[in-house]
């Protein structure tokens, strides 16, 4: 995991709260280890004496106490408005404790018998999430009765995670109040649930979720449930071991094992088949794998976030769904809005997709007419940013000019425009798809086959032209615009030696 090199060196004052004095001992000799300034508590009388002579950067309480349970101390924290980053230590299979705690606002849980590394690397975690640590000879110590630390303070998100805020365009109240929710819950190791229509920028949310967090120099994997055959989706989550099944001629590693230090993003987990829903809770509750084939689990160190079009509720309640796993992802939950709730950000989001297109493919961008302005306004865009995107890059191929225009986005009757969801695709494209080779199977997703039959003519076209664009283009009755915009689309590799390359 790349995270910032000093944070696991930084003293950071540590509260252990827990009524056995073996494991409370246990506790405290490890993370005095580690150079944090750890001090102990029985129950919650104690700790709340701690709390009020000093401020802490980390609390770790165990749920059950005599006097009552560490979810108190949590809420008591909350409401005071604190800083302390808090830890809950729950019994085995007490899943609906950990997820209470977290919705209250703890960082992070640990299930018992607790697993040291887990401790450490949980206590690291939470220091790191304070961003951006007072370091150095901004640290006093000795100004407290553990002799430690000055807590730390929290900073504005990383480089990263403000880059990735930005691209989250407009000015409409929910999108304000988004990115003021992915600042504050980036910060904790809670599940996050991402709700919301096709094409409203899920991936784009949880990517800042990601970027604005102390996990941002972790990997980001990014995983549609949905693609996945079921006879590999095992495999692939949890990776699998050499001679696991036909073909596994080596080890491989899974989705967890590859987001390691960093976020796995569970794109369209509603379409996740009712099995694997079984193993995914198991592994989130454990926070272990086991390797198809495997016989030894591994810890993983991944923080989850989900995303799905579907209602998930509806599915529960038709038992498509399973209701503890809805539970245990849906500890914090994100909506992105339509494009119909914010239209007001229509021309901003269409200029800044208009950049971003022609940054890619190293075009000038074009300004966007009035009139073409007005035209988009009056679409109804049911697949919503995903679908501006797809109508700005189709009048970008078509236009020739400096300034699109209405009828650079193809003929302006609703009846023949191309919708972004392959189950409405018009009669034209279904019409061309026909006269190509028939597949010997229908295709499950015929867009992706028709992109790829359009990428074979164009690589047999190039091939024959000596990747020569222009020449090619005119074989094919296209402009050298259209044509690069296709072959940047496509993601066809030209010979770096080519005058007329990309």
């Amino acid at each position: 995991m790349a995270t910032n090199p000093n944070a696991a060196s930084i003293p950071a004052s540590v509260l252990v709260v827990d009524d056995e004095p073996d494991l409370r001992t246990l506790y405290e000799l490890t993370l005095l280890r580690e150079g944090h300034a750890v001090v102990a508590a029985a129950d919650l009388a104690q700790a709340r004496e701690w709390l009020a002579q000093q401020r802490f950067d980390v609390l770790i309480s165990d749920m059950r106490l005599p006097d009552g349970l560490g979810l108190e101390l949590l809420r008591e924290l909350t409401d005071a408005q604190r800083t302390e980053k808090c830890i809950v230590i729950t019994a085995f299979g007490s899943a609906d404790n950990a997820v209470e705690s977290l919705k209250a606002g703890a960082f992070d849980y640990l299930t018992k018998p607790v697993d040291l590394k887990q401790l450490r690397n949980a206590v690291t975690q939470a220091v790191q999430s304070q961003r951006h640590p007072l370091m150095g000879n901004q640290m006093r110590a000795g100004n407290s009765p553990a002799g430690g630390a000055e807590p730390m303070r929290s900073a504005p998100p990383p480089p990263s995670g403000l880059k990735s805020l930005s691209r989250i365009v407009g000015r409409a109240a929910s999108i304000v109040q988004i990115k003021g929710r992915i600042e504050k819950v980036a910060t904790s190791m809670a599940p996050v649930l991402i709700l919301g229509e096709s094409g409203t920028g899920k991936e784009l949310v949880a990517r800042a979720v990601h970027d604005c967090s102390h996990r941002s120099g972790g990997p980001f994997v990014a995983v549609n449930c949905g693609a996945i055959p079921e006879n590999l989706i095992e495999a692939e989550f949890f990776g699998a071991r050499k001679g696991a099944y036909t073909g596994a001629t080596h080890d491989r590693e899974g989705y967890f094992q590859a987001a390691k230090g960093g976020t796995l993003f569970l794109d369209e987990i509603g379409d996740l088949p009712l099995a694997m829903q079984a193993k995914l809770l198991r592994v989130i509750q454990e926070r272990r794998v086991r390797a198809l084939g495997g016989v030894q689990e591994e810890a993983v160190d991944v923080r989850l976030v989900s995303a799905t079009h579907r209602d998930l509720t509806a599915l529960v309640q038709g038992g498509q769904f399973r209701q503890d796993l809805f539970y245990r992802l849906n500890v914090i939950e994100l909506r992105t809005p339509s494009l119909r709730e914010r239209r007001d950000d229509l021309p901003e989001l269409a200029h800044a997709l208009l950049q971003r297109i022609c940054n890619e493919t190293g075009q000038p961008a074009p300004e966007l007419s009035n009139q073409a302005l007005d035209w988009l306004k009056a679409r109804e865009l049911p697949g919503n940013v995903r679908e501006l995107e797809n109508l700005l890059q189709r009048a970008l191929a078509l236009s020739s000019g400096s300034q699109l225009e209405p009828e650079d986005f193809g003929d302006t009757d609703d009846s023949d425009e191309v919708p972004t969801q392959p189950d409405q695709l018009p009669d034209s494209v279904l019409a061309a798809a026909a006269a190509a080779t028939v597949p010997e199977e229908i295709p499950a997703d015929l867009q992706s086959y028709l992109d790829e039959q359009e990428k074979q003519v164009l690589l047999k076209a190039l091939r024959e032209c000596d990747f020569n664009r222009t020449a090619a283009a005119a074989r094919l009755g296209l402009n050298l615009r259209q044509m690069r915009y296709r072959i940047q689309r496509l993601g066809i590799a030209m010979p770096s030696s080519d005058d007329d390359a990309v």
